[in-house]
Formats: C-alpha cells, sequence, structure tokens
C-alpha cells in the first residue's frame, strides 16, 4: 500500500456526493451520516425511500459537493462520468475517492488536475487499466493510493461462501433468490 502525506482534512460537516447509491454507495452515506456529512447523489434513477437529495447531473453534484466518491458500476453511460467538466465543477479544494471502477474516471484528465492543483486531491483504490497505476499519481503529496481489496477478508469469505449456499439452496428448492441479479 502507498499511502502519501496528503494534508488532514476534518471530515465532519463536509458536504459529500455520492455517484451510484447502490448498496455499497448506501452503506457509505450511512457511514458517512454518522460524522455529520451532508449526503447527496447521483444514481441512475432517483430512489424514493432514501433521505438524501438526488441530483440528476454529476456536475451539479460535484458543485455543490466538497467530496466526490464514486461506487457505480461501469456501463457505456457510466464510462468517465468523471470527466473535465465534473473536476472542474468540484474545484480545487475538492476531493475524488474512487472505489467503484476504474474507468468510472477519466484517469488522464484526473492525473492533470492533481498535477495543476486544480483538484484538492484524490484516493483510489481502482485504475482505468487495472494492474496498471498510471506513473504520474506516484509521489504526489495530494493522492492516496491503495491496491482493492474489498474481498479479501476470511469474513468476506465467509459470508460469500454462505451467500452462494444459500442461493443455491434455495434456487433448487424453487424458491427465491437471496440476492438475485437485478436487471
Amino acid at each position: 500500500m502507498l499511502i502519501s502525506m496528503m494534508r488532514i482534512l476534518q471530515l465532519g460537516g463536509k458536504r459529500v456526493g455520492i455517484v451510484g447509491l447502490g448498496s455499497i454507495g448506501s452503506e457509505i452515506a450511512k457511514r458517512l451520516e454518522a460524522f455529520g456529512c451532508v449526503i447527496s447523489y447521483h444514481s441512475r434513477k432517483k430512489k424514493p425511500s432514501v433521505p438524501f437529495p438526488y441530483v440528476d447531473n454529476v456536475c451539479d453534484l460535484a458543485s455543490k459537493s466538497d467530496i466526490i466518491i464514486v461506487c457505480g458500476a461501469l456501463t457505456g453511460e457510466t464510462f468517465h462520468i468523471i470527466n473535465k467538466d465534473v473536476l472542474t465543477a468540484l474545484g480545487k479544494e475538492g476531493v475524488i475517492i474512487n472505489v467503484g471502477c476504474g474507468a468510472l474516471v477519466d484517469e488522464k484528465e484526473l492525473v492533470q488536475f492533481l498535477v495543476r492543483k486544480e483538484i484538492g486531491g484524490a484516493g483510489l483504490d481502482v485504475f482505468e487499466n487495472e494492474p496498471n497505476v498510471p506513473q504520474g499519481l506516484f509521489g504526489m503529496d495530494n493522492v492516496v493510493l491503495s491496491p482493492h481489496k474489498v474481498v479479501l477478508t476470511p469474513e468476506a469469505f465467509s459470508a460469500l461462501l454462505q451467500l452462494t449456499m444459500a442461493n443455491l439452496e434455495a434456487f433448487f428448492a424453487n424458491k427465491p433468490l437471496f440476492s438475485p441479479v437485478k436487471d
């Protein structure tokens, strides 16, 4: 893991925009709420049961946020959803965190914005051309890089095994699946 000397920011009270409020984005929002963060989000659709404001344009979300957390799925529509316009809207103090898919962020633009100090910083554990990390990101004092180890814990493997077994048992018993794939 590579950790930089990125300046320390207070998390409490920050305006956090979440791109992709699925299961992971929702869990992140829940944790950030405990720190007093003001949450808003962008997803494919507005979620009626969500208490956070929906913003239908990622540039608008960035302009209203101190931090953008990207955790959506990669599709034809979301490829480079974080682009030059979004980074510009985020501004010089803004921070982007990508825990979704690398290609959600236009990495070439991101590197240029970081080099020119046009955004405040970035935290990345996914990259557009994994396992290759752009050389320009190494050694920057406004970047934190980490390997993406989302399921590499004994607890995660155990939970995945239990869920798989439960789904198989439900399937062969003609019962509803515990985690059906949704369109």
